[in-house]
């Protein structure tokens, strides 16, 4: 894609929470020749969500616009762990662990980027090599005052949490990632400003030109408050079946909607900006809109024809009222197993009777189509469809 530099700062600047620095990205671009944009992902976990997906869409974006994109797969700072936002001292992977996960990554990103314009590499390569005399030169690139004016560490320092030695080395690793590969622009999180920060620093030490960073915001989960992460039960996995993303991405708020689409959707801004007109005027339902960003995401990852069957599957059984043909079935006796608080948990939908209660307490059960908020009364015999929430069913046979 041949832009001028005004349009190609337009799309990069899509989305994102800061630049720095815009005049000396713009000179970079001006040079005419392709920028090296890199991201690295520390292999800590076995698959990628929504929420990691962000950066990679940028990562998109810089290769539609002609530069090269080098992707990190984080082999060797992976054994140390980010300390990014932590309140203790990550514990170390195994190299079977990152190695495992590393495999899995490679997968899972071409599914966004281009394989024909991504370099993918393991820091390994490099900081592996490293010689005791190259750690003592690059650790003489920051302060122990710097480090300690990172807002993680800080907290921890003042409230006497221990921070081991080899944290401090993380960010200057990381840095020293951008002086190998001679980066001009880096993207990471917000949460990963220090790091990209520390990279321009640890360029400048080594009398290269400093890299431009871009920090991508932190994708909120489908509640909508906290950022999506496997620890809040609020992600979306970019693995999971396509009925599963489909239906998950139905049940974000519709005005969660609108920041899904800029930061997931390859459609245009413009185009955004006038089905959201739509939805405003009343020209558009929101969840006709909704279901097309459901859609174009599932069908990223599983293909036009699975996202098809995900989308008839979600409007048959929530927007339709039927139930999913493989809904599990479950037999009771009349009497204390026939109430909902025991059955639910027999049943496998919840995972105590406490828990049953509380999500009943919350209106979360229909019997046949109606609210029931009494887990204690037991069913007399009959045949009933059991809905616990938006996407559990049951059909349940007392005799």
């Amino acid at each position: 894609m041949s832009l001028d530099i005004d349009a190609q700062l337009a799309q990069i600047r899509r989305g994102c929470v800061e630049l720095i620095d815009e005049e000396e990205l713009r000179a970079k671009i001006a040079r005419g020749t392709p920028l090296r944009v890199k991201v690295g992902f520390d292999p800590t976990a076995p698959d990628l969500h929504l929420g990691h997906t962000v950066v990679i869409h940028k990562m998109r974006h810089f290769q539609e616009l002609g530069h090269q994109v080098i992707f990190i797969i984080g082999d060797f700072t992976g054994r140390i762990g980010d300390p990014s936002g932590r309140s203790d001292t990550r514990p170390p992977l195994t190299e079977e662990q990152v190695r495992t996960n590393a495999e899995t990554y490679k997968r899972q990103v071409f599914k966004i980027l281009d394989p024909e314009k991504t370099i993918v590499t393991f820091n390994s390569q490099w900081l592996g090599a490293m010689a005791p005399g190259d750690f003592i030169r690059l650790a003489s690139c920051a302060t122990v005052a710097r480090m300690l004016e990172r807002d993680d560490f800080e907290k921890r320092y003042r409230g006497n949490a221990p921070i081991s030695i080899h944290e401090f080395l993380y960010p200057l690793l990381q840095g020293y990632d951008s002086v190998h590969l001679r980066a001009d622009v880096e993207l990471g999180g917000t949460d990963q400003k220090f790091n990209l920060l520390m990279g321009r620093q640890v360029q400048t030490n080594y009398g290269l030109e400093p890299q431009c960073i871009l920090t991508m915001p932190l994708l909120e989960g489908l509640d909508g408050t906290r950022k999506m992460s496997k620890t809040y039960g609020n992600y979306i996995g970019i693995d999971e079946p396509p009925g599963e993303i489909f239906g998950k991405l139905m049940s974000i708020s519709d005005d969660l909607m609108w920041r899904y689409f800029e930061l997931l959707s390859a459609r245009g801004l413009r185009e955004i900006a006038g089905l959201r007109r739509a939805v405003a005027e009343g020209e558009a339902h929101p969840k006709e809109v909704k279901e097309d960003l459901a859609f174009e995401i599932t069908s990223r990852y599983h293909g036009e024809d699975k996202a098809r069957d995900a989308r008839q599957a979600f409007n048959a059984v929530f927007a339709n009222g039927g139930v999913p043909d493989d809904a599990p079935g479950h037999t009771c006796l009349a009497g204390e197993s026939s109430a909902p608080a025991a059955f639910l948990t027999d049943a496998g939908l919840t995972a105590s009777r406490g828990e049953a209660r509380r999500l009943i307490a919350q209106g979360a059960l229909t019997v046949d189509g109606v609210a029931c908020r009494d887990g204690a009364a037991p069913f007399a015999p009959g045949a009933y469809v059991i809905k616990l929430g938006k996407k559990r069913f049951l059909r349940l046979r007392v005799e």
